[in-house]
Formats: C-alpha cells, structure tokens, sequence
C-alpha cells in the first residue's frame, strides 16, 4: 500500500510510522541502492486497511499555526554542557521528565556504533543522547513503545528530527497531555550505508576495533568542532569539520536523503513543543553569552513547551530573541539543503577501501 501510494523516493522520509502501525507486521524498512531506508510491503500478508497510508506524515501533511518564541540558553552545569553538542539545554529537559517518572527516547549509538532510537528511564544513561548523531536514525518499533508508555499514563519526551515529531504524532492518531516533543533545527540526515563504509575504513586505517565516538568534540571549540574517534589499542582519531572527510562530504550535501533537499519539515510553525539548536550567529546578537563553548537556541513552540521551559529557567542562562533575527544566521530551520549534482556519482563510486580518497575527489 505506502509503498505504490508514495511514488517518488523524495516524498518518503524514512520515519517508520508505516511499519509500525501494520497491524500484521507485513511492512520492513529495505535498504536501496544508496543505503536510505524505505518500506516494502509483503502482499501476501497485506488486509489492505490502509492504516500506513493515514499514518503517513508526508502524505497527511499538517500545517501548523502557532507563535514560537525564541531564546538564547546556556545550561549552567558547564560539564554537561561541554558533553553537549551546543548549550546542553536537551540534557536538562530530559532530567525533569525523568524526576517526573517519565521516560526518554533519543538517538545514540548501539553496539555496533549505528544510531538507533532507544529510551531510558534513569539519568545515568542520558549521555548517550548527548550530542550531534550525523546520521539518519532507525526508529525500529519505537513509535509503538512510545504509545504504550503513555497509555499508561508515563510522562514521555521523544527527540528526534521534524520528520520524525511529523511521523509520532501521525502515528499517535491524538493529542496526549504526558507527550513532549522535541526537534532539532536539522541540516539533513546521512544515509546509514555511508556512516557504515565510514566505520569501516577507519577501523582499517587504523587496524584497531572501534571504541567511542563523538561528532562533536569541542577541543578546539564550539565552532571548530571535531570528529574523534577511540579505538581499542588507545589511540584516537581526532580533525575538525574541515578536515574530516565524513563531516565534508556531509556539509557539501553529497550524503544526504534524498528527502532533505525537498523537506516539508523546514519551518518556524512546527508540531514539537521545543525545538533546539547551535544558535550561530549568537556572537552578532549577544556577545556576552558567547564563549565558545556552545549556546543553543530554542524555540518553545506550544504552551506544554513554555511550561517546561518555566521548570527549568533557574537552571540556565537565557535571553529572549527575536526569532527572524535568530534564523538570519540559523537558515537550516526554513530551508532545504541544495541538491549536489556530483551526489548520484559520489555514491556509487565511494566503498569502505578508498572513503577520504573519493570524498577528496568529489570536494
């Protein structure tokens, strides 16, 4: 069904709201020729309810009529913020639904270092959704564990990218007053295939198993971050976003979806309650909450967004800011990346022997 009614590749963004409301389970997530994700439906199985096609968000598109305001923050626990990608404002929001017996569904890395969605319940383990994750994430059967926690009544925070808050809230068909929804001002996604031959060529470079991780690395600052790699022997691979292959090909768009150069998504009226970013641009607004070691800006974009931002304020440094002035410096959060004509070449010449030699080659 979802896989004949959406008929072009770009209409699809990889959410698996589908998947998860197949009553039947006849709805898998393949992976094509590029490496994205997109849904093949088993008809020998199929009752032909046409549940995936009303759970689809780019199918169901909702415009959204709201007033977002905008704020400059930085969270005063310094620790966390330098684990954080920019002002570690993410990190505090998730502790008050945690000490409110909630539940918390972000990206982080699994065994195998790809980024899949998973929850927690306990503050220990937040760190693992700290950070930047510059890949696409599998959101797997997460949207029905989401539901089912709140069914029982559970607060729950579900972060992920504007696609992703699209699909939850298609798939959850309502409104719940424990639901917040967080996303992030999102450049685009990776495809997973090319994080994987990425793993792979770094761990031949080196000759060593792969450890940890961290897209966003603030040794040399919240503007020249690094990539940086741990491996098992101890040593590390560190070089900044000029240096990094990956992260260059990511910022000359030759990875992305290819529903990222098309996002429906890319909008100030979104349908989370908080959305979070690097606020670039914050040294020509307000320099003095500029130091270089991350600052983030949100937008509280409903009134259960205000009502948490309340409950965390004595925790952070803020000022209000004028959200056009804000997205001058900030233009991912309305627009689309540009399409790369070399991506199409790119991508079937890259493989996991020779990564930074074809990222040089294309750049």
């Amino acid at each position: 069904m979802i896989d004949k009614k959406i008929k072009d590749k770009v209409d699809c963004v990889g959410c698996y709201a589908c998947t998860n409301i197949c009553p039947l389970n006849c709805i898998s997530m393949n992976i094509d020729s590029e490496g994205s994700w997109y849904p093949k439906v088993d008809y020998d199985r199929c009752l032909y309810c046409e549940k995936c096609i009303d759970v689809c968000p780019t199918l169901n598109y909702k415009v959204i009529k709201n007033d977002p305001i905008a704020y400059a923050c930085i969270n005063k626990n310094e620790t966390v913020r330098i684990e954080s990608s920019s002002g570690g404002l993410f990190s505090l929001i998730a502790e008050k639904i945690i000490d409110d017996g909630g539940v918390v569904f972000g990206a982080g890395f699994n065994e195998n270092f790809e980024v899949v969605h998973s929850y927690v319940d306990n503050k220990e383990e937040l760190e693992k959704f700290r950070g930047s994750k510059y890949v696409q994430s599998n959101i797997g059967k997460s949207f029905s564990k989401v539901k089912e926690i709140l069914e029982s009544g559970r607060k729950v925070l579900f972060s992920g990218t504007p696609c992703q808050i699209a699909g939850i809230k298609s798939f959850l068909g309502k409104s719940y007053e424990n639901l917040l929804c967080i996303d992030v001002i999102c450049y685009g996604v990776p495809l997973p295939d090319v994080w994987e031959k990425y793993l792979r060529y770094r761990e031949k470079a080196e000759g060593s198993l792969i450890k940890k991780i961290s897209f966003r690395n603030k040794n040399e600052g919240w503007r020249q971050f690094s990539m940086s790699i741990l491996f098992e022997d101890g040593t590390e691979y560190i070089k900044n976003f000029e240096e990094d292959y990956y992260l260059k090909a990511y910022t000359q768009n030759l990875t992305l979806r290819l529903s990222c150069y098309a996002c429906n998504f890319k909008t100030l009226h979104r349908q989370s309650d908080i959305t979070i970013a690097d606020f670039w641009g914050i040294e020509n607004i307000f320099p003095e909450l500029d130091d270089d070691r991350g600052t983030s800006l949100i937008f509280i974009n409903s009134t259960y967004g205000r009502f948490i931002f309340e409950q965390i304020k004595d925790k952070i440094l803020f000022k209000k800011v004028d959200i056009y002035e804000a997205v001058k410096y900030n233009p991912a959060a309305i627009k689309s990346a540009p399409y790369n004509p070399k991506r199409e070449k790119f991508l079937k010449e890259l493989n996991c022997d020779n990564f930074d030699q074809v990222v040089k080659k294309y750049c």
